[in-house]
């Protein structure tokens, strides 16, 4: 029996709690038993004191309660593996002392910044504390499975620092839904909910956080060069913009091209990478980048900044520019208006998705456990 640990679902780390669900389900229907727990919100749904303080109740619901949760799963269920579904909970595997303990890492992008290295990741006081706890759960893990080559270099170099140092693996994601190319009518069909697709226009689609390495501002100046040559419009699904995004895209004259889907479902979002003239993905750092692939499986070509992981995620089908070559994008963009260049970079994409395969990622994750001496 696997006991997968998810997140804390106050944290709203969507990517890793659908990471979670999937290695659930992908267990199951290979036949092996598994079950997953996480943190339950208790003193965190307190939220009448401002997000400071529950901030810090959430962190009595994981770090002082969960601990007697899992302690408890593991007496009762006595897995053969326990697998941290998400590095930043790699602390949680100090309590699991008898049971081999593998960690995904999806980055180090946090663990880096609390070390001094610019990743667009900040840290404060508390966050350096959380962060060295982290890199000691690690450390302490049998296997650290890596969702990308460029996590697995930073993991080699942070991690594994002495002979008994937990093994470093290369396990890259599959897609957590079954995205793939619909038909017109389908598309039509499903976006017809969404108010803003009342009407059939030309998008550009960006998905993601408003985390600063995603690089929203810049995807905002970006399209800002074609609207002189391109009535289309640029389409934010995730988080709601800041009002100084806002503000930025007033100041570039693009307010009115600016549309919002802040909590599309997965439905939906097959949907808008269908119906997408391009992903526009800027990103400065990535541990993988779930949408790039995610876009593919639909047939959306991707234009995406050289950093990190997203050259091997994108690979030939990928067109790339320094996260700072704004006009670049711009140019590629513009590019794809023409519908013969759209097919050949949608035809590129479609074979380059099928490279990522969740059952794959699933068998990869059960030859671990066995070579750790996991009955299953």
């Amino acid at each position: 029996m696997v006991l997968l640990i998810g997140n804390y679902p106050l944290d709203r780390q969507q990517s890793m709690q659908r990471f979670g669900t999937m290695m659930l389900n992908g267990l199951n229907a290979s036949g092996i038993s598994a079950k997953l727990i996480a943190p339950r919100p208790f003193f965190g749904r307190f939220r009448g004191a401002g997000s400071f303080v529950a901030k810090w109740l959430g962190y009595i619901d994981k770090f002082v309660l969960f601990p007697r949760q899992l302690r408890a799963s593991l007496t009762k269920e006595r897995p053969s593996i326990v697998h941290i579904c998400d590095h930043s909970n790699a602390m949680y595997g100090g309590s699991a002392a008898q049971t081999p303990v593998v960690v995904t890492c999806h980055d180090l992008l946090a663990v880096r910044g609390a070390l001094g290295e610019e990743t667009n990741c900040p840290a404060s006081v508390t966050g350096k504390i959380l962060q060295r706890w982290i890199l000691r759960g690690l450390r302490r893990a049998k296997v650290v499975a890596c969702v990308s080559q460029a996590t697995e270099a930073d993991a080699r170099r942070l991690v594994s620092c002495d002979t008994a140092s937990p093994k470093v693996e290369l396990v890259r994601l599959g897609l957590n839904y079954p995205f793939r190319k619909l038909t017109k009518a389908e598309v039509s069909a499903r976006l017809k909910y969404i108010p803003a697709f009342g009407q059939d226009f030309p998008f550009v689609l960006h998905v993601g956080s408003d985390l600063r390495r995603k690089n929203r501002d810049g995807a905002l100046r970006i399209f800002a060069r074609c609207k002189e040559k391109w009535s289309a419009r640029l389409v934010f699904v995730g988080d709601a913009l800041t009002p100084e995004l806002l503000s930025l895209a007033e100041s570039l004259g693009i307010r009115d091209r600016v549309v919002q889907v802040p909590d599309a479902s997965s439905e939906s979002l097959e949907a808008l990478y269908n119906r997408a003239v391009a992903l526009l993905y800027p990103s400065r750092f990535e541990g993988f980048g779930w949408p790039v692939i995610e876009a593919q499986a639909c047939g959306c070509p991707v234009v995406c900044s050289n950093s990190g992981p997203l050259p091997e995620a994108a690979g030939e089908a990928g067109l790339f520019h320094d996260p700072n070559d704004e006009a670049g994008f711009a140019s590629d963009l513009l590019r794809l208006r023409d519908p013969a260049q759209r097919a050949i970079w949608s035809e590129k994409s479609l074979r380059n998705a099928e490279r990522f395969s969740t059952s794959r990622m699933i068998s990869q994750y059960i030859d671990i456990y066995r070579n750790l001496g996991a009955q299953l």
